[in-house]
């Protein structure tokens, strides 16, 4: 089974948590952990470890906290399982070169490093807006999200259900 750490889990519901309302807002670890009902040390590494990756901004001093760096709809939720677990790899060959033992011998690598960029494509198309719109899970189909252009952004793509091909779905640009 495929399954994001509860670290990273917890990251993404606290991304989506600042994402709400004013998204330039700072907010403290305190208030962040009350609002999302998680312990505050957790709450606390995981926005310093936000912080450390670019995602967060951090602000000291008595009204400091935490904002995000860029707009929700700039975030995607390839960008937040980056910066929470490391690169989207589904086998230790997506990894890097020459982390398995039999990466030279192995006849499905190829179909897998396929496998793992449909993932990452699919992560690279729903962002932190998508996740705080009410509307996406319900308008939203999986084929629909891996048609979408990356280029004009999720929101501004109408779902059209047009299913991409396999070269686009290789394609690494």
């Amino acid at each position: 089974m495929f399954r994001l750490s509860k670290i990273t889990d917890y990251g993404i519901v606290i991304l989506a948590h600042l994402a709400k309302g004013d998204s330039c807002a700072t907010h403290n670890a305190r208030e962040v952990a009350a609002d999302v009902d998680l312990p505050f040390p957790v709450v606390g590494k995981i926005l310093k470890s936000l912080a450390r990756r670019g995602m967060l901004q951090s602000h000291r001093g008595s009204k400091g906290g935490y904002a995000l760096l860029r707009h929700p709809a700039e975030i995607t939720v390839a960008d937040m399982v980056s910066a929470l677990e490391g690169p989207v790899a589904l086998t230790e060959c997506n990894v890097g070169p020459q982390l398995c033992q039999h990466e030279n011998t192995c006849a499905i690598r190829d179909p897998w490093h396929v496998i793992n960029r449909v993932v990452e494509v699919a992560l690279s198309k729903i962002t932190l807006a998508d996740l705080i719109d009410p509307a996406f899970s319900s308008t939203a189909t999986p084929l629909s999200i891996l048609g979408r252009d990356p280029e004009r952004g999720i929101a501004a793509t109408k779902l059209t259900g047009a299913e991409p091909s396999a070269a686009e779905l290789t394609d690494s640009n």
